[in-house]
């Protein structure tokens, strides 16, 4: 076989180092999004394993809508008892926000269990606020501030002999600042030493002092905006 000029010989070794390069870079880059579609799966699937675990018992899926929180894109799905037991606004559900990619971006546990009894101390309730924050958002841990726990009060509404009552169920609030974007979160400990209550990314208008994000897990502002508990 006739050997090639030189000047042809190293062409053709520069496309195949090309080629080389050029699968190389494909193969990476295919391997990048690999990994990146597994950690969003993982991340999607553990936070709704953790949800579901947060669930009480008893209750299913009832509604579920796509929202806009602070302009993202995220899913908002409500759980009520299988009983139908105060299944309206303002009675007991459990709701959950989650944010497209995977992140729960808040939760509410609103349960007749859970009117009365003692609440935790202010030292417990950081305790469980923060073991919560490990599994649940732990990209918090570094830059969260406390700002204050105190008692914290949301509205209950029941159905007993056939009248509708208004209860009161109350847990310890731990309220933290985002250090990084100024954001806040809240974590809600109740009577039974669980979280109750969940919500991270809250944007605060200072003037007028205000909170910009929705309140999708709050039953009055559904409410107040028109939207139907059971709404899909």
């Amino acid at each position: 076989m006739p050997k090639l000029p030189a000047s042809i010989a190293f062409a053709a070794a520069g496309l195949l180092a090309s080629a080389a390069i050029t699968a190389s870079a494909d193969t990476t880059k295919g391997n990048a999004m690999t990994v990146a579609a597994h950690a969003t799966e993982t991340s999607i699937g553990s936070a709704a394993g953790l949800a579901a675990r947060l669930m009480p018992s008893g209750y299913q899926a009832a509604a579920r809508r796509f929202v806009s929180v602070d302009g993202e894109r995220a899913e908002l799905v409500r759980y009520e008892r299988a009983d139908n037991r105060n299944a309206a606004l303002g009675g007991e559900h459990f709701s959950t926000v989650m944010a497209a990619d995977g992140r729960l971006k808040g939760f509410a546990r609103m349960d007749l269990a859970l009117v009365g009894g003692a609440l935790p101390s202010r030292e417990e309730t950081q305790a469980i606020a923060m073991d919560f924050l490990r599994e649940a958002a732990p990209d918090l841990l570094p830059v969260l501030k406390i700002s204050w726990i105190e008692p914290h009060d949301e509205p209950l509404r029941v159905m007993r002999n056939g009248k509708a009552e208004s209860l009161t169920l109350t847990g310890m609030k731990v309220k933290m600042r985002n250090s990084a974007d100024g954001r806040w979160m809240w974590v809600i400990v109740g009577t039974d030493r669980k979280v109750m209550v969940f919500e991270r990314d809250i944007v605060w208008v200072t003037f007028p002092g205000h909170r910009q994000t929705e309140k999708w897990l709050h039953d009055s502002w559904l409410a107040e905006k028109g939207f139907a508990a059971r709404a899909s």
